[in-house]
């Protein structure tokens, strides 16, 4: 009987274990289905994302091309005598004023001449007045009939003769001070001192083929700059005039970036153009006028010239908002369903380099997503939620105005 007891012990832990297995795997079960459904559930629900509804803005935009500097005068200064270099009255990089001395050249045989040329003088003019004393001593005697009327004439001819002489030796006398002159090098503008290749001792001629130095005239400079064909035919097409004088009048005032990146103080004004396109570089030369009295830019200099352009009713979006693909860029748009699409644009970026410029692709009243990456896929539906114009504009309040 023991036996059979025990049987029947285990035989009802048996069953019981077998229950409750299946109670286990039914519970599972239904929890797996209802953790589907949930799941499911959740895909269902539309993805939230920030929107920003593309409204014009006066936008402004820069263009900037590669400048050289030149003072407004760069003025060669050379022998126009020969000698030996006898002194350098200036040092290289001096600021220099007009009529200020800056070389002698030492050539004795000038000073010569002008002694010459003196003594030359003196002789004449003591023709002339023996000259005078004949013509003089003949006119009374002609006029009382004692001697015949040709020897005043004569008289008189031999006293021209001697005052041509007198006039000559006076012009070589003017000749030989200007050689001399030549001697003493002075500024002809004012300012800065170039380098100077012959020190003192070097023979020079008026044939020598460097100057002594090269004086630039920087109170105000120039930038030279140049436009390629497809930016100088949107140079004419957008700025309004019928000639080229008149669009350069019309144009705004523009700016120089410097070597170091800075933005000079002070703006300029495009007052000169070729007009025509060079056939060795395909592009044509323009001149910016920049003042500069602080003597800050000088010859040689480079920079870059920014011309600014204003669009009154721009399409700004942040360019976080747009993705890149092929060389392409893509912006999501949101269509009055909240479905996503996929929409190539063309852009140009702000100078802030935060914003695009849409020019091809979006039209006012778009709506676009801020934050979508680069993975939704066409017909998406998302929750839109709309964001600030005021946030997402911020960072560059100078370029984008409302």
């Amino acid at each position: 009987m023991k036996v059979l007891t025990n049987y029947a012990t285990l035989f009802t832990y048996a069953r019981q274990v077998i229950v409750a297995s299946l109670l286990s795997g039914w519970l599972l079960t239904a929890c797996s289905k209802g953790d589907k459904k949930a799941d499911t559930k959740a895909q269902d629900q539309p993805k939230t994302y920030s929107v920003l509804t593309v409204t014009p803005r006066k936008t402004t935009l820069y263009a900037d091309f590669p400048a050289i500097i030149q003072g407004q005068q760069n003025v060669e200064i050379r022998p126009k005598v020969d000698g030996y270099v006898e002194a350098i009255f200036v040092d290289e990089g001096a600021t220099v004023t007009k009529g200020q001395r800056l070389f002698r050249i030492n050539a004795p045989q000038y000073a010569q001449d002008v002694r010459t040329a003196q003594a030359g003088i003196q002789t004449a003019q003591a023709d002339v007045n023996a000259a005078e004393m004949a013509v003089n001593k003949v006119r009374p005697l002609v006029e009382k009939d004692i001697i015949s009327k040709y020897e005043l004439e004569s008289a008189q001819y031999t006293l021209q003769s001697k005052q041509a002489a007198l006039a000559q030796a006076e012009a070589t006398l003017a000749n030989a001070r200007t050689n001399l002159g030549y001697t003493s090098l002075t500024s002809p503008v004012d300012g800065v001192i170039g380098s100077i290749p012959y020190k003192i001792g070097s023979l020079i001629t008026s044939s020598t083929t460097n100057p002594l130095t090269t004086i630039s005239s920087i109170r105000e400079v120039y930038a030279y700059f140049s436009l390629n064909e497809k930016q100088l035919l949107d140079f004419t097409r957008d700025v309004s005039g019928n000639t080229l004088q008149e669009k350069l009048a019309k144009m705004p005032d523009v700016l120089l970036l410097l070597a170091d990146g800075s933005l000079y103080n002070y703006k300029g004004r495009v007052k000169t153009a070729i007009g025509q396109i060079d056939t060795q570089t395909g592009s044509s030369n323009f001149r910016a006028t920049f003042p500069n009295p602080q003597s800050l830019l000088r010859s040689g200099n480079s920079g870059t010239v920014r011309i600014p352009r204003t669009i009154a009713a721009a399409l700004v979006v942040p360019q976080s908002a747009t993705y890149e693909l092929q060389d392409k860029h893509f912006l999501y748009v949101v269509d009055k369903n909240n479905a996503i699409k996929n929409v190539a644009v063309a852009v140009t970026a702000t100078p802030d380099g935060q914003y695009f410029v849409v020019q091809k692709g979006l039209r006012a009243g778009d709506r676009v997503v801020l934050d979508g990456g680069n993975s939704i896929k066409d017909g998406t539906k998302i929750k839109p939620v709309e964001a600030n114009p005021d946030s997402a504009y911020n960072a560059d309040k100078q370029h984008i105005a409302q």
